[in-house]
């Protein structure tokens, strides 16, 4: 089969695409490709549940719902970025405006046939297409998050899928409203961490708000990747972010990379859950996910896999205590402890990372890459201590005051 490459071009997760220039009905081996689906307990949990019923938004360059896989999935959706259509089915973004597509064809494509094309991990899922402009648009792409947010709470959504970062660590305030209003309606945002291979090492907004599911990425062994993923301490559970399947507008099917992909993986996922035990509020449906999911050898959450690998079969299926809090925290307690007053200083989360070893070169050509996940601002430098920060400073000033002491005595002795 004759393939194009193309890579990427929003700012973000760097993923390598292989574009598959065959028509979309000739998708022989597409399904075959899609090795999560049995490693990872997907196909067993869909004796139990396909996602019936359940609604997930995903916020993002917007869906082509007239693609195959995607035929009957797509119920609604609106456009923030001034760009798209009104029902978030146009894709927008100057640069690569298929990344949404990509992404619903993950969380809840329904195929081509019964063995052929993209399916998603809740083929019996909903999506509303949400586009907004990262960068674009008539208003900024924070407030454009934001109304997005509140959007696809009043239209039904169960799960908010948002395959985006800022980069940051902190978010606007308009962000405490939106998510707030999400978590107060038993939503489940799930959100992707970032990508290594672009710079982002450590997680980024809305990957760092409490009370949201983040999605750290793995390569096809299990092991964490070193490109497709980034580390930090709001991980909550790991998915396979490489050599991942997806169908862009018009059809195609690409191999793509990137937590911009485990997070939709992880989406369907919570969409069986909630189809599986509809009585479950947000907070027990994030509890489910993140207390079946597959240790990597360190007992707890870490900063590379979170609580550990992503179980679909055991998700559904497992006798799971419930708890009266969001394990993943609480978003209401952080506004209120960290915007009390402008002055008051918003503490940032920090680690120190184990080292991830680069994968070993592969031999023959490499694979242009590309960025997949679309971003707001480039990536603060996070990585020195404050402690130093603070030293240097006080410092510096001492110095100043030294020097200013020794001139004014000069001036009164002359």
């Amino acid at each position: 089969m004759s393939k194009r490459w193309r890579g990427a071009a929003l700012v973000g997760v760097i993923a390598a695409s292989i574009v598959f220039s065959g028509p979309a009905a000739q998708a022989d081996g597409i399904r075959d490709a899609e090795y999560w689906l049995s490693s990872y307990g997907i196909r067993s949990a869909w004796s139990t549940t396909k996602g019936g019923g359940v609604v997930i938004a995903v916020i993002d360059t917007g869906v082509d719902g007239s693609v195959p896989e995607l035929q009957g999935a797509v119920v609604g959706g609106a456009d923030f970025s001034g760009l798209g259509s009104p029902n978030g089915q146009t894709p927008v973004g100057s640069g690569e405006n298929e990344h949404g597509t990509m992404v619903a064809s993950l969380a809840a494509g329904r195929g081509t046939s019964d063995a052929d094309g993209v399916i998603g991990s809740a083929p019996e899922a909903s999506i509303l297409a949400i586009s907004i402009g990262f960068g674009e648009g008539t208003m900024s792409s924070d407030d454009q998050v934001a109304a997005a947010v509140r959007f696809a709470v009043d239209n039904g959504a169960d799960v908010i899928n948002m395959s985006l970062t800022r980069n940051s660590l902190e978010w606007p305030e308009s962000w405490d409203d939106a998510f707030l209003y999400a978590m107060d309606n038993d939503v489940v945002v799930v959100a992707a961490a970032g990508n290594r291979g672009s710079g982002t090492t450590q997680v980024g907004a809305p990957a760092t708000m409490p009370g949201v599911l983040t999605v750290a990425g793995v390569d096809v062994d299990g092991a964490a990747s070193f490109d497709a993923s980034a580390q930090g301490t709001t991980i909550s559970v790991a998915a396979p972010s490489e050599d991942l399947v997806g169908v862009v507008p018009g059809g195609d099917h690409v191999i793509w990379a990137g937590t911009s992909g485990a997070a939709p993986i992880v989406s369907g996922i919570v969409a069986l859950v909630r189809a599986a035990y509809p009585e479950l509020d947000a907070a027990n449906v994030i509890n489910r996910i993140i207390a079946t999911a597959r240790d990597r050898g360190i007992t707890g959450a870490d900063p590379i896999y979170g609580y550990g690998l992503i179980d679909a079969q055991a998700a559904v299926t497992a006798s799971v205590p419930s708890v009266t809090e969001n394990p993943m925290g609480s978003l209401a307690e952080w506004i209120t402890l960290y915007r009390r007053a402008d002055s008051t200083p918003v503490p940032l989360p920090t680690f120190t990372a184990p080292p991830v070893s680069p994968p070993a070169a592969a031999a023959g050509p490499t694979s242009p890459l590309g960025v997949l996940m679309p971003t707001v601002i480039l990536l603060r430098n996070v990585g020195i201590p404050l402690g130093v920060l603070v030293l240097f400073g006080a410092l510096l000033i001492a110095l100043v005051v030294v020097v200013v002491r020794r001139f004014w005595r000069a001036r009164r002795a002359g």
